[in-house]
């Protein structure tokens, strides 16, 4: 209970709720699941069943991984609809590196549930007593007074093993496998762990800022994405109870102005920081641009209107887990 007490308030202590369930999931899903749902068929279906305990939770975390971040619905929102611009080579570079970037944070959660699953070697004993590997099985039955007869019964050594192969035989088996996924789940840690500091070295070698920038950039943007939250809240509150005065009272509705679909459009693309023009986000260049030449942000009256209306939309921001 501990260990789950201390996750727990890491996960609450995220200030992105996606990635603090991300971690959640990832650090006592396994264990739940090896200790609850995970029971070796111990017959043909082993290899089946413990690759799909080992694969497929990864494959879902990194699924959940694209849904929670926020970058994956700036990048795909509107592309087959309204980007009527062809892909010049500039925007198609800088899409393959954001969808890079949220790949690489997506991978952390599915990569640390496979460690973790190798380091306990329940699934990778099921599976690999279950391969049709000749090869592979002869090696793991060489110490086996019979090699035909330990190769038969090798499905059977994840749920207590066979009585025609010495037990001396069968826990040596079933230590080589364990030990064979625990040399694995190290490597992979230790490969994630390098790879990880290479990308931020990377990242650090090639940053266009210094170190101090970069945190009040990142101090910056949280601020933001908070404060965004807030205030569209607010907007969005105060249009709904002006159209509900308006159609419980019966009343024409009052003049309310809102940023135009196209500025929409500019705050909510992603941004790659440029050091000529020194702006922290799409929402300070939209700001900044338009208070240059004087023009102030263009804003449109919101009425009644049957043409404006579009379904899509709506749509889609009724569609709860997909709205950022």
């Amino acid at each position: 209970m501990d260990k789950f007490k201390t996750v727990l308030n890491i996960a609450s202590k995220q200030k992105n709720y996606g990635f603090g369930l991300v971690a959640l999931l990832t650090a006592g899903g396994e264990q739940i699941f090896s200790t609850v749902a995970f029971r070796c068929p111990c017959n043909e279906l082993n290899f089946l069943y413990g690759m799909v305990f080992l694969l497929v939770p990864a494959l879902a975390l990194l699924l959940l991984g694209y849904i929670l971040s926020t970058k994956t619905w700036k990048l795909v929102t509107g592309v087959c609809q309204h980007r009527a611009k062809p892909w010049h080579r500039k925007n198609l570079l800088s899409s393959i590196k954001a969808f890079f970037q949220i790949s690489a944070a997506a991978m952390v959660a599915p990569s640390s549930w496979i460690a973790v699953a190798l380091l306990s070697g329940s699934y990778y004993e099921c599976a690999m007593t279950g391969t049709n590997v000749s090869v592979y099985n002869q090696h793991l039955c060489e110490d086996a007074n019979s090699n035909t007869q330990c190769e038969k019964v090798l499905h059977r050594l994840p749920c207590g093993g066979d009585s025609q192969v010495r037990l001396e035989v069968q826990k040596e088996i079933l230590n080589t496998l364990r030990a064979q996924s625990q040399i694995l789940g190290w490597l992979l840690i230790a490969s994630i762990m390098l790879s990880n500091l290479l990308l931020i070295c990377l990242a650090r070698c090639t940053s266009p800022i210094s170190y101090l920038q970069l945190k009040f950039w990142s101090a910056y943007t949280q601020e933001e994405s908070d404060l965004i939250k807030e205030y569209s809240t607010k907007h969005a509150k105060e249009l709904a109870e002006r159209n509900l005065k308006s159609f419980f009272n019966l009343t024409a509705p009052a003049d309310f102005k809102t940023p135009s679909n196209t500025d929409w459009e500019k705050i909510s693309a992603l941004y790659k920081f440029s050091t000529k023009d020194e702006y922290y986000s799409t929402l300070h260049r939209c700001v900044e641009n338009c208070s240059e030449t004087d023009v102030g942000i263009k804003m449109v009256s919101v009425r009644s209107n049957s043409s404006a209306y579009s379904p899509a939309a709506l749509d889609f921001v009724d569609g709860g887990p997909m709205s950022p």
